[in-house]
C-alpha cells in the first residue's frame, strides 16, 4: 500500500505557474505507475497526465500538453506537476494516484489516491 498526499495548490492569476507536488510513503514508490487528475466543480474527474516507473514516459491529456509537465524522481518518493500559462479552465482540485500497472488514463485503473489539493486561477 502507497499513501499520497499533494501540496502546492492555491490560488494563481491566469497566465502564471505552480508546481504541484506529490509526497508519497508506503510501499515501493518506484514500483508505481503515476497520475494526476483533476475535478472542477459539477464536472467528472479528469485525467491530466501519467508518468510511468521508470519516470521516461509521459502522456498528457490534450487539454494541459505544452503547459503542464509531469516528472518524478523516485529517490525522492514524489512526483510533481508543473503547470505553466494557467488558464482559469485549470480550476480544480488536483489528485495524484498511483497505478500498480503502467501509466493509465482512466481513474479506475488507479489503486490509490491522495487527499487532493485545490488550484483555483483567476481569470
Amino acid at each position: 500500500q502507497v499513501q499520497l498526499v499533494e501540496s502546492g495548490g492555491g490560488l494563481v492569476q491566469a497566465g502564471n505557474s505552480l508546481r504541484l507536488s506529490c509526497a508519497a510513503s508506503g510501499r515501493a514508490f518506484g514500483s508505481y505507475g503515476m497520475g494526476w487528475f483533476r475535478q472542477a466543480p459539477g464536472k467528472e474527474h479528469e485525467f491530466v497526465a501519467s508518468i510511468t516507473r521508470s519516470g521516461l514516459s509521459t502522456f498528457y491529456a490534450d487539454s494541459v500538453k505544452g503547459r503542464f509537465t509531469i516528472s518524478r524522481d523516485n529517490a525522492k518518493n514524489t512526483v510533481w506537476l508543473q503547470m505553466n500559462s494557467l488558464k482559469a479552465e485549470d480550476t480544480a482540485v488536483y489528485y495524484c494516484a498511483a497505478a500498480t500497472y503502467g501509466m493509465p488514463v482512466r481513474s479506475d485503473d488507479y489503486n490509490y489516491w491522495g487527499q487532493g489539493t485545490q488550484v483555483t486561477v483567476s481569470s
